[in-house]
């Protein structure tokens, strides 16, 4: 029997990553819209690919909710509704409030807020928090959702536990494709976006939780009250 390196399977893998992480952002991007359909083999050949790792990073796609699978059909990008956008946010909020309760009780993993590498990590997350800010401030969304996403993922690996940092993230790419649909819709989004990292940042490495808090409740607020709007109208 001929020896195998393994090579070929990591190969895939990475492949089916990247088409998922392509794929995603075509979705964010708004040029894969919400009801598009498609098949395995219009993804391959866009991509110059073989069907298998398309296949597999689309079934990824739909585990996460971004797609809906039909069996004769192919794939379409799912269509969330507002009402889809207000559970995602209130189930986003309860997986920051485990950070917060980790943070008061001492539980997070990565040390105390003294610690160098703690803040080191912070003034990383910082960084992105006031890249996301420029963005927000410019109402450029492509730049302002990468940066977003960057934000709350490091943040999150702050309370060393990746299953949480993984569950937020899930969540919030799956509202960021829930807003895009709406948000793309404005010529003009400045003034529009939520830009609060960096007063977040700030107010979690001083262990002020309560001003956390009311950041947060503030964010959910303007992020419910917009995304209902643009969706009535």
């Amino acid at each position: 029997m001929p020896r195998s390196s393994g090579n070929g399977a990591v190969t895939r893998s990475t492949l089916r990553q990247q088409i998922a992480d392509a794929l995603r952002d075509e979705v964010l991007a708004g040029r894969l819209q919400p009801g598009q359909e498609f098949t395995v083999k219009e993804i391959a050949d866009q991509y110059g690919v073989s069907a298998t790792p398309v296949r597999e990073a689309l079934v990824d796609l739909s585990a996460q909710g971004l797609l809906d699978a039909d069996q004769h059909r192919g794939f379409r990008v799912h269509e969330y509704s507002a009402e889809d956008f207000r559970g995602m946010i209130e189930a986003r909020d309860l997986v920051i409030e485990g950070m917060f309760h980790a943070l008061t009780t001492g539980q997070h993993a990565s040390g105390q807020p003294g610690d160098p590498r703690v803040a080191a990590v912070l003034a990383g997350v910082r960084r992105r928090g006031e890249e996301a800010q420029r963005a927000a401030a410019a109402g450029d969304l492509t730049v302002l959702i990468g940066y977003d996403l960057r934000f709350w993922r490091e943040l999150a690996a702050l309370f060393g536990n990746p299953y949480l940092a993984d569950f937020l993230h899930r969540l919030r790419v799956q509202t960021w494709v829930c807003a895009v649909q709406h948000l793309r819709r404005l010529r003009d989004l400045r003034g529009e976006l939520w830009a609060g990292h960096t007063e977040l940042v700030d107010a979690l490495g001083a262990r002020d939780t309560h001003t956390a808090r009311s950041i947060i409740a503030d964010y959910n607020a303007h992020s419910i009250a917009l995304i209902e709007r643009l969706a009535s109208g």
